[in-house]
């Protein structure tokens, strides 16, 4: 399968795709989609992006590297008892200041814990304002969310917010969009580029056209730039 990825310079695409494959320069065959261009003078300011694809060679499995990688990822080191407390008691102490001054009123929220995970959930009427176009404002209020629980503790933990069911909402309308998307590809044979998504959202289309035996997906880009290609299967 091949992988594109992008850089100012070839090296620099090479690398950012290596270290995403988590393989050698050996294994893998390198092409230069977009050379680098000889820059002038009143060119000097528009950015330069250099395209590579890199294939793994005959002798690579992509399946053991996927494992490893995701092996890697995963690993997680369980939080303690005490940490889960204290950073469950500055979501409560935030969000109960935080929701007393917001103009709706009588929202709710419920807090539950999943080992290094805190599944924040808030519920009631009127809740579009706090989740903003295509989740953009609740994306945000996680981060916070994130820094806050955070506060005064050694280990890690990870907040992730729900708002008024948009999650599930977003998630239906994400596999929706992938599939529709990948029926164009089949029936246009040409590639697609979707717009900006996070990796909570790219995840999901990922995940909804992994078993289609058509169509392959990968990401390029740089955060919060960072955009899926839906593409036949070589």
């Amino acid at each position: 399968m091949a992988n594109i990825y992008e850089g100012r310079t070839t090296n620099e695409a090479i690398e950012k795709g290596l270290k995403d494959l988590n393989v050698s320069k050996k294994q893998v065959d390198i092409k230069v989609l977009e050379e680098e261009d000889k820059r002038s003078f009143f060119s000097i300011l528009t950015p330069r992006v250099v395209k590579v694809e890199l294939t793994l060679k005959e002798n690579v499995h992509p399946e053991e590297i996927k494992e490893v990688k995701k092996v890697e990822k995963n690993k997680k080191v369980d939080i303690s008892e005490e940490t889960e407390k204290k950073a469950e008691n500055n979501i409560k102490t935030f969000l109960d200041e935080f929701l007393e001054k917001i103009p709706t009123k009588g929202l709710t929220y419920e807090i539950k814990s999943d080992k290094n995970d805190l599944f924040v959930d808030i519920k009631g009427e009127d809740t579009g304002y706090l989740i903003g176009y295509r989740g953009n404002v609740l994306n945000s209020l996680q981060v916070i969310l994130n820094n806050v629980a955070n506060k005064e503790i050694n280990e890690r933990v990870r907040v992730l917010l729900n708002i008024g069911g948009y999650k599930e909402k977003r998630e239906k309308d994400l596999e929706d969009l992938a599939e529709k998307i990948a029926g164009t590809v089949i029936r246009k044979r040409k590639p697609i580029t979707l717009e900006p998504m996070t990796s909570y959202e790219r995840k999901i289309i990922h995940s909804k056209l992994q078993n289609n035996s058509k169509i392959e997906t990968y990401s390029i880009g740089e955060e919060p730039n960072r955009r899926i290609v839906i593409s036949l299967k070589k």
